[in-house]
């Protein structure tokens, strides 16, 4: 999955990712099939600034895998 608004670099920078954020993450289980799971970022797990396979967040449900995309969220209404 490509999104226009985000790059890989921001998936590889912890700086770019904070608990809230919705991502979307390829587990270890997903890695050969490269499926992706979106959720929202609960606790971030990689202490490095900077991964090159993107950085490891638990999101809320549970689930633990690197982020391949950060989902830009909507504007504030009456923007």
């Amino acid at each position: 999955m490509v999104y226009p608004m985000t790059s890989q670099n921001d998936a590889q920078q912890r700086s770019a990712i904070v608990p809230g954020t919705s991502v979307d993450i390829v587990t270890k289980a997903g890695q050969r099939s490269g499926k992706a799971v979106r959720g929202i970022v609960k606790e971030i797990l990689t202490n490095s600034s900077f991964h090159p396979h993107g950085i490891k967040v638990r999101l809320q449900d549970g689930q633990v895998g690197r982020v391949q995309a950060i989902i830009p969220t909507e504007g504030k209404k009456g923007e």
